[in-house]
């Protein structure tokens, strides 16, 4: 995680990771504090800024806007119908833009607009309903997934699963090619690619 957050010009997260992480800065360093010398001469070897940008893609509804990482300077991608709101409440350091008329941002208006100011590489951190708008809108690359050794079993109340609010089959399958498995103790780290953006 820290070595992708190092080469992102933007992670992009959704409102409800925000406030399932209060303290969060989604910076490369806390991910891997021993190796933040590294990550920081990786980001000046490739020309980018020390930090990269934090991205908010909320609707508006369960966004805080006195989250610390706002005090630093964001943006926040919503709704015409939230951005009046949350424009008033942010600290003057972030800039909300608006992206679609409906309940949703429009996820592929949103991420033009990244491109646009320069964002090469965009890292989504977002959780399921952020992650369904970029699949729905055919924005993702690659996949890493980690498989942890834990199981959790729903019992009875709802969890969120990888993908929320979009249905993937039948109709909509996606043909993932395995990229790359990396181990760390039992952890497995998996990378998943399209056959269009496969590296090889």
């Amino acid at each position: 995680m820290g070595l992708l957050r190092a080469c992102a010009d933007v992670v992009l997260v959704g409102s409800g990771t925000m406030l399932g992480s209060p303290k969060g800065t989604w910076r490369a360093d806390r991910a891997f504090p021993d190796a933040a010398g590294g990550f920081a001469e990786l980001r000046r070897r490739l020309g980018k800024p020390e930090q990269p940008t934090v991205a908010f893609l909320t609707g508006g509804g369960s966004f805080d806007p006195t989250h610390p990482i706002l005090e630093t300077g964001a943006l926040v991608l919503t709704t015409e119908t939230a951005a009046p709101q949350l424009s008033a409440a942010v600290p003057a350091a972030t800039e909300v833009l608006a992206f679609g008329s409906g309940p949703r941002v429009d996820a592929a208006a949103a991420v033009a607009a990244l491109r646009a100011r320069g964002a090469g590489l965009i890292l989504s951190e977002g959780g399921p309903t952020v992650f369904a708008s970029l699949l729905a809108a055919g924005l993702v690359d690659e996949l890493f997934l980690t498989v942890s050794p834990l199981l959790a079993g729903r019992g009875g109340r709802p969890r969120l699963g990888l993908v929320e609010g979009v249905e993937l089959l039948p109709d909509a399958t996606t043909p993932w090619h395995v990229e790359s498995v990396r181990r760390h103790g039992d952890h497995l780290f998996l990378r998943y690619g399209l056959p269009r953006y496969a590296a090889g």
